[in-house]
Protein backbone atom coordinates (compact mmCIF):
# COMPACT_ATOMS: atom_id res chain seq x y z
CA UNK A 1 0.00 0.00 0.00
CA UNK A 2 2.82 2.03 0.45
CA UNK A 3 4.35 2.46 -2.60
CA UNK A 4 0.61 3.65 -4.25
CA UNK A 5 1.79 7.02 -3.33
CA UNK A 6 4.75 6.92 -5.19
CA UNK A 7 3.58 5.55 -8.31
CA UNK A 8 0.32 8.42 -8.15
CA UNK A 9 3.03 10.89 -8.18
CA UNK A 10 5.68 9.20 -10.80
CA UNK A 11 2.65 9.30 -13.27
CA UNK A 12 1.20 13.34 -12.03
CA UNK A 13 5.03 13.93 -12.16
CA UNK A 14 4.92 12.30 -16.00
CA UNK A 15 1.52 14.01 -17.25
CA UNK A 16 2.62 17.32 -15.56
CA UNK A 17 5.89 17.63 -18.01
CA UNK A 18 4.28 16.16 -20.48
CA UNK A 19 1.41 19.29 -20.37
CA UNK A 20 4.90 21.24 -19.97
CA UNK A 21 6.94 20.02 -23.11
CA UNK A 22 3.19 20.06 -25.09
CA UNK A 23 2.65 23.64 -23.75
CA UNK A 24 6.03 25.09 -25.07
CA UNK A 25 5.36 23.74 -28.47
CA UNK A 26 2.28 24.86 -29.03
CA UNK A 27 3.90 28.68 -28.29
CA UNK A 28 6.41 27.81 -30.36
CA UNK A 29 4.01 26.94 -33.54
CA UNK A 30 1.46 29.86 -32.10
CA UNK A 31 4.46 32.41 -32.65
CA UNK A 32 5.70 30.89 -36.02
CA UNK A 33 2.37 31.64 -37.31
CA UNK A 34 2.00 34.93 -35.82
CA UNK A 35 4.83 35.77 -36.94
CA UNK A 36 5.43 34.19 -40.45
CA UNK A 37 2.10 34.87 -41.35
CA UNK A 38 2.12 38.63 -40.00
CA UNK A 39 -1.34 37.78 -38.58
CA UNK A 40 -3.30 41.15 -38.46
CA UNK A 41 -6.98 40.89 -36.80
CA UNK A 42 -9.06 43.46 -38.91
CA UNK A 43 -11.96 44.83 -36.50
CA UNK A 44 -13.46 44.14 -33.46
CA UNK A 45 -14.64 40.65 -33.29
CA UNK A 46 -11.09 39.37 -34.54
CA UNK A 47 -9.32 41.47 -32.39
CA UNK A 48 -11.79 39.75 -29.49
CA UNK A 49 -11.00 36.23 -31.13
CA UNK A 50 -7.27 36.97 -31.47
CA UNK A 51 -7.00 37.92 -27.89
CA UNK A 52 -9.06 34.51 -26.65
CA UNK A 53 -6.82 32.44 -29.36
CA UNK A 54 -3.85 32.38 -29.17
CA UNK A 55 -2.96 35.24 -26.99
CA UNK A 56 -5.65 33.74 -23.54
CA UNK A 57 -4.37 29.92 -24.21
CA UNK A 58 -0.60 30.87 -24.01
CA UNK A 59 -0.82 33.03 -21.32
CA UNK A 60 -2.54 30.46 -19.15
CA UNK A 61 -0.13 27.68 -20.57
CA UNK A 62 2.80 30.07 -19.21
CA UNK A 63 1.15 30.81 -16.10
CA UNK A 64 0.10 26.75 -15.56
CA UNK A 65 3.87 26.26 -15.33
CA UNK A 66 3.89 27.74 -11.88
CA UNK A 67 0.23 27.90 -11.07
CA UNK A 68 -1.30 24.41 -12.68
CA UNK A 69 -4.86 24.67 -11.77
CA UNK A 70 -5.36 28.61 -12.49
CA UNK A 71 -3.22 28.53 -15.73
CA UNK A 72 -4.94 25.82 -16.98
CA UNK A 73 -8.58 27.37 -16.06
CA UNK A 74 -7.35 30.54 -18.18
CA UNK A 75 -5.85 28.63 -21.20
CA UNK A 76 -9.42 25.97 -21.64
CA UNK A 77 -11.63 29.22 -20.62
CA UNK A 78 -9.89 31.01 -23.41
CA UNK A 79 -10.77 28.53 -26.19
CA UNK A 80 -14.14 27.89 -24.49
CA UNK A 81 -14.83 31.97 -25.44
CA UNK A 82 -12.88 31.66 -28.24
CA UNK A 83 -15.54 29.26 -29.49
CA UNK A 84 -18.22 31.30 -28.09
CA UNK A 85 -17.09 34.60 -29.72
CA UNK A 86 -16.30 32.81 -33.24
CA UNK A 87 -20.20 31.22 -32.97
CA UNK A 88 -21.54 35.13 -32.45
CA UNK A 89 -19.55 36.14 -35.09
CA UNK A 90 -19.23 33.56 -37.87
CA UNK A 91 -22.48 31.25 -37.35
CA UNK A 92 -20.80 28.41 -36.74
CA UNK A 93 -17.92 27.01 -34.37
CA UNK A 94 -14.53 26.93 -35.53
CA UNK A 95 -13.47 23.73 -38.04
CA UNK A 96 -10.82 21.37 -37.73
CA UNK A 97 -9.15 19.57 -34.70
CA UNK A 98 -5.99 21.65 -34.18
CA UNK A 99 -8.19 24.53 -31.94
CA UNK A 100 -8.04 21.71 -29.05
CA UNK A 101 -4.66 20.34 -29.96
CA UNK A 102 -2.83 23.69 -29.67
CA UNK A 103 -5.14 23.95 -26.44
CA UNK A 104 -4.55 20.61 -24.61
CA UNK A 105 -2.16 21.51 -22.67
CA UNK A 106 -4.42 23.61 -20.93
CA UNK A 107 -6.71 20.25 -19.85
CA UNK A 108 -3.18 18.27 -18.70
CA UNK A 109 -2.42 21.22 -16.05
CA UNK A 110 -6.23 20.52 -14.77
CA UNK A 111 -5.81 17.11 -14.88
CA UNK A 112 -2.70 17.10 -13.27
CA UNK A 113 -4.06 20.05 -10.57
CA UNK A 114 -6.68 17.92 -9.73
CA UNK A 115 -4.79 14.57 -9.13
CA UNK A 116 -1.89 16.41 -7.26
CA UNK A 117 -4.47 17.83 -4.63
CA UNK A 118 -6.06 14.75 -4.66
CA UNK A 119 -3.12 12.73 -4.03
CA UNK A 120 -1.88 15.47 -1.26
CA UNK A 121 -5.10 15.36 0.77
CA UNK A 122 -4.60 11.60 0.43
CA UNK A 123 -1.36 11.64 1.41
CA UNK A 124 -2.23 14.62 4.64
CA UNK A 125 -5.43 12.30 5.81
CA UNK A 126 -3.36 9.41 6.18
CA UNK A 127 -0.67 11.06 8.39
CA UNK A 128 -3.48 12.71 10.24
CA UNK A 129 -4.21 9.19 10.41
CA UNK A 130 -1.44 7.84 11.53
CA UNK A 131 -0.76 10.32 14.32
CA UNK A 132 -4.05 9.99 15.94
CA UNK A 133 -3.78 6.09 15.87
CA UNK A 134 -0.70 7.18 17.98
CA UNK A 135 -2.11 9.39 20.08
CA UNK A 136 -5.39 7.45 20.75
CA UNK A 137 -2.67 3.97 21.31
CA UNK A 138 -0.53 6.23 24.40
CA UNK A 139 -3.64 7.60 25.90
CA UNK A 140 -5.07 4.03 26.25
CA UNK A 141 -2.09 2.74 27.88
Amino acid sequence: MKDQPKGDEKWIRVLRWTARAWSLVTVALVLAFILGEGDNPSGLNEWLGFLFFPFGICAGMALAWWREGLGGIITVASLGVFYLIHLATAGTFPEGWAWLTFAAPGFLFLLTWFLSRKASDAAAQHAAASVGGGVNQSRRG
